[in-house]
């Protein structure tokens, strides 16, 4: 669908054209669900089927399948539908699920230490650094 075509909805109506396409949604807890969108409602909750969890880590990445999903509409942050014929031109790897959950574990573990110095740098010089670090209400 194109925005200069026809009127553009920014509703949850604007979701009308994607039912039974293949969506990648990003969440706001910051996973990305693949899967084909079923069904929604007035609050864009969402229903999709075939459902996989994708994890990147560099230039990897790995898949672990989830199912039916049902996604709480004030949780999307970004939705789009995927190109599959641009979906398996990627230059990325697909690495079994184990390993890429390893590869996540010490990404995050490095960000972690590398936060840590950064925020005792800072505190250092003065700065009050804010450790919370979730989107909570």
């Amino acid at each position: 669908m194109e925005i200069t075509s026809g009127p553009f909805f920014t509703t949850s109506t604007g979701l009308i054209d994607s039912v039974d396409k293949k969506l990648m949604v990003l969440l706001r807890d910051g996973r990305k669900l693949i899967g084909t969108l079923r069904s929604f409602d007035q609050f864009a909750n969402l229903v999709l089927q075939d459902t996989i969890e994708r994890i990147y880590v560099g230039n990897c990445y790995g898949d672990i399948p989830r199912g039916i999903f049902i996604i709480r509409g004030e949780n999307v942050v970004l939705l789009g539908e995927i190109d599959i014929s641009t979906d398996e031109c990627a230059n990325l790897r697909q690495v079994p699920v184990e390993e890429i959950l390893v590869a996540q574990r010490e990404e995050m573990e490095a960000k972690q230490r590398v936060d840590k110095i950064r925020n005792t740098t800072l505190h250092h010089q003065g700065f009050c650094v804010d450790n919370n670090q979730n989107d909570l209400y």
